[in-house]
């Protein structure tokens, strides 16, 4: 009897999943995009794709979340998405962050990756709704010719479709992509298609069914800096007498074309408009205003320049490496400075401390591959907590420094592909006890003071030899 009772359950369990399942499925095949509009920015070797869509929920029930699909190639480089509903109409627009995640679906057409986007409140039947979306694309533009001599503009391909790849019906879409320049070399026409100076665009196009795809390729120049940071260590060290301490470690290499050739500096330095036109020289690092003691210094010496422009607003930290970086080329360097710590720590409701300060990398325009931010907090500090807006690998490790005893904890926060707008501030909380701050003079203190009793003690000690 109690064996039927449970595979009754079971089976009631079972089909109660399945139910579930079909609804949420019918509730999303009763969405429909209304009106689509993509703007994809290539200027730079970062890609930034601007998504507007206007969502109306033409089923039964209501839906309180949407799906937003990428291919395999997109998704694996996407290093930042954000999602916003907009109220409003132009300049009185108010935008409202959405939350994001990763979405695994069952039998996704064409290994198709999704995020899904959750409405703050759900939409009803008939309604719309207009979201926003920006996602960042980093390693997405491929140079062609993968190698250039010294005196050659640098091309590179983009990948993409011409159609927005949904997971819904579209009744009208339109996509828009915007070049450095108007040097585009070719590119795929799927009508309407137009190009007028450094844009692109594609459409309008109306009535697709869900995921309609349109394979398209431009070739265009590209000469920016294709400035990648392959591992950056920020360490950021809390002295409660008043300094916060930053040193970073960089390894910097150009993503660019490859070099191939000698390369010439009298070319590059008679002709700075026609040689080298890819390559870069210089790097602007945006630092915090009030910064100190600020020095730069690369891998193998001091041979460098740097110019600081400070103020209370910013501070600006233009360095340049010891020789000009063409593609494939690498540098390794490091940036320190001192901020005064009232700037960025502070003390919580419930008595805690934490440091507020931004987690990317300083340098403009730049993409790092692997980020590790270390956070050295004083000794004696307890139960630290670290509060980031985005996902991050965090642990814990324990580092000495002068007359340390127990050690001093440190956060360590790790994330992969990380771009400018990652730039944000994040907190690291933690607990101290003043009495703390009085344990190293009190070491210095009796270390003196046991050097003057044995000094004492020395001169009135009589050690001579005498005969009885």
């Amino acid at each position: 009897m109690e064996i039927n009772i449970r595979k009754h359950g079971i089976y009631i369990l079972l089909i109660s999943l399945v139910t579930l399942s079909h609804l949420s499925l019918v509730t999303s095949s009763d969405l429909q995009i209304v009106d689509a509009e993509r703007r994809i920015d290539v200027i730079s070797h970062i890609v930034r794709v601007y998504l507007t869509l206007k969502v109306e929920n033409t089923g039964k029930s209501s839906a309180s979340e949407i799906l937003l699909a990428f291919s395999p190639e997109q998704a694996k480089n996407i290093a930042n998405l954000q999602a916003a509903v907009v109220i409003g109409k132009k300049r009185k627009k108010t935008y409202l962050p959405l939350q994001v995640n990763p979405t695994d679906l069952p039998d996704s057409p064409n290994g198709t990756k999704y995020f899904t986007a959750y409405l703050l409140n759900p939409l009803s039947t008939g309604e719309s709704v207009t979201i926003e979306v920006l996602y960042t694309l980093t390693h997405s533009l491929q140079p062609y010719p993968v190698e250039i001599s010294q005196s050659e503009p640098q091309l590179v391909y983009y990948h993409d479709s011409a159609l927005i790849l949904s997971h819904y019906y579209i009744k009208r879409q339109k996509t828009m992509i915007r070049t450095p320049s108007n040097k585009v070399e070719s590119f795929t026409r799927v009508e309407p298609a137009d190009r007028k100076g450094t844009e692109l665009k594609y459409g309008p196009y109306e009535d697709r069914s869900p995921y309609s795809y349109s394979p398209v390729i431009i070739h265009f120049e590209n000469n920016n800096p294709f400035a990648v940071v392959e591992e950056l260590i920020r360490e950021v060290e809390i002295s409660h007498w008043g300094n916060l301490q930053i040193t970073e470690h960089y390894k910097l290499a150009h993503g660019g074309a490859r070099h191939k050739g000698v390369f010439s500096r009298v070319e590059y330095q008679g002709r700075p408009s026609g040689s080298g036109v890819s390559s870069f020289k210089n790097l602007l690092a945006k630092l915090p205003p009030r910064v100190h003691s600020v020095y730069y210094r690369d891998g193998i010496g001091n041979i460098s320049t740097s110019h600081l422009r400070s103020d209370f607003k910013k501070s600006e930290l233009e360095i340049e490496p010891r020789y000009p970086l063409f593609g494939g080329w690498k540098a390794t360097f490091t940036i320190g400075y001192g901020l005064p710590l009232q700037d960025f720590l502070f003390e919580s409701d419930d008595g805690r401390r934490y440091l507020n300060i931004s987690f990317g990398c300083p340098i403009a325009e730049t993409v790092v591959d692997n980020l590790t931010v270390k956070v050295v907090l004083p000794e004696g500090s307890k139960n630290p907590s670290a509060l980031v807006s985005f996902p991050v690998e965090q642990n814990l490790e324990t580092s000495y420094s002068y007359l340390d005893v127990v050690g001093r904890t440190v956060v360590v926060l790790k994330k992969k592909n990380v771009v400018p707008e990652h730039n944000i501030p994040f907190q690291v909380y933690y607990d101290f006890h003043p009495m703390f701050m009085l344990a190293e003079p009190l070491m210095l203190t009796s270390v003196f003071f046991l050097l003057f009793l044995t000094s004492l003690a020395y001169l009135h000690m009589d050690i001579s030899i005498r005969k009885s």
